[in-house]
C-alpha cells in the first residue's frame, strides 16, 4: 500500500496539472456588478486571490462565454464569508448548441463563528457548452430589494 500525509493546505489548492480551464485566454466574462477592489478577474484565475464582489446587494449573475465550445467536467465554487450569518442560494446553467440546462442548484448557511468557508466541487458530464451562468442570491430573498447582504466569489473554476 502507498500513502502519502498531505498538509491542509494541500487539500484546497488546484491542481496544477492544467486540469482547469484558462478562461481569461478561452473566454469573456459578463457580470451585474462588480465592486472595483474586487473584480471579477480575481476570482476566475488558478491563483488564489481576493475573489470577486458585487458593488450592490441582491441576486448576481456571472456569466463565462467560451470563444469556442468546450468540454466542462468539473466545476468548482468557493465562497466565503465572514461578516454576516446568511443563508446564501447559487444556480449554475450550461448552455450548449442543444440548449440551456441547470446543471445544480445549492444553499448553504454561513457563520462567522463556525463555518465562514464554502467549497462545492461537482463532477459533471458537459459537452459542446458556450455559456456557464452563475446565479448567486446571497441572502435568499430573491428580490434585489429585500436583499441585506453582497454575494461574493472566492472562485470559480471550471475543469
Amino acid at each position: 500500500m502507498r500513502k502519502t500525509i498531505v498538509g491542509a493546505e494541500d487539500t484546497v489548492k488546484s491542481p496544477s496539472d492544467g486540469v482547469w480551464l484558462d478562461l481569461e485566454t478561452m473566454a469573456r466574462v459578463e457580470i451585474s456588478s462588480e465592486d472595483a477592489a474586487f473584480p471579477i478577474e480575481h476570482a476566475l484565475g488558478v491563483a488564489a486571490t481576493t475573489g470577486w464582489r458585487a458593488a450592490v446587494t441582491g441576486p448576481q449573475v456571472v456569466r463565462i462565454y467560451f470563444d469556442a465550445p468546450q468540454k466542462v467536467r468539473r466545476i468548482q465554487v468557493h465562497v466565503i464569508e465572514r461578516a454576516a450569518e446568511r443563508s446564501q442560494e447559487f444556480a449554475i446553467f450550461a448552455e450548449t448548441e442543444s440548449g440551456r440546462r441547470e446543471v445544480v442548484r445549492q444553499q448553504f448557511t454561513f457563520s462567522p463563528g463556525g463555518s465562514s468557508d464554502e467549497i462545492e466541487d461537482y463532477s459533471v458530464e458537459l459537452d459542446g457548452v458556450t455559456m456557464v451562468e452563475l446565479k448567486i442570491d446571497p441572502d435568499r430573498s430573491h428580490d434585489p430589494k429585500l436583499s441585506r447582504h453582497y454575494a461574493s466569489l472566492q472562485s470559480l473554476r471550471l475543469g
